[in-house]
């Protein structure tokens, strides 16, 4: 391994740890050269399908895309990196475990959309507002109210409401 410092080829390893979940190995290296430390993560190089777009193409699964689908809808929410990385971490197992050469978009963005359900149902709204492509204000509000029958424990009390209790009253008044 390289040193990111001063691109020296010799760095050895000072110590090696699994990581908490147990799916990765933390490496402290040394570099022999400038002495610089840093850290690697291991993880084993497992195949992921192929991933079935909604026109009908085909790509190679992408972990980075996932995991920018899922900061990007939780900027700027109150929810620790811990859990993103742990739901993030939920996902690619999924992903793994599947014994099919494809999977659909359709159900990777399914199974984001519940985790970011059980994150942040700001973050939820959001990404299903892409996902679904939501074409106006009463598809948000439909959803919001299917979220809230389908996911009641999960309102962070950090949050305000999606919807204001006083709006019930006047939209029946439209």
């Amino acid at each position: 391994m390289w040193c990111p410092f001063c691109h020296h080829t010799d760095t050895r390893v000072v110590d090696s740890r699994l990581t908490s979940d147990g799916l990765q190995i933390r490496r402290r290296r040394e570099c022999g050269e400038c002495g610089a430390r840093f850290n690697t993560l291991e993880s084993p190089a497992l195949k992921a399908p192929n991933v079935i777009k909604s026109d009908g193409s085909r790509e190679a699964f992408d972990e980075d895309k996932l995991r920018r689908g899922m900061i990007k809808a939780l900027e700027k929410r109150p929810v620790e990196t811990q859990e993103v990385e742990r739901a993030i971490r939920k996902l690619l197992r999924q992903v793994r475990m599947l014994e099919e050469p494809e999977i659909s978009s359709q159900q990777i963005g399914d199974w984001v959309a519940n985790e970011l359900a059980g994150l942040d149902q700001v973050a939820y709204v959001r990404f299903a507002s892409v996902y679904r492509r939501f074409e106006d204000v009463q598809a948000f509000r439909e959803e919001i109210e299917r979220l809230e029958r389908e996911h009641p424990g999960t309102i962070d009390r950090r949050q305000i409401p999606l919807l204001d209790e006083s709006d019930d009253e006047h939209s029946g008044s439209a």
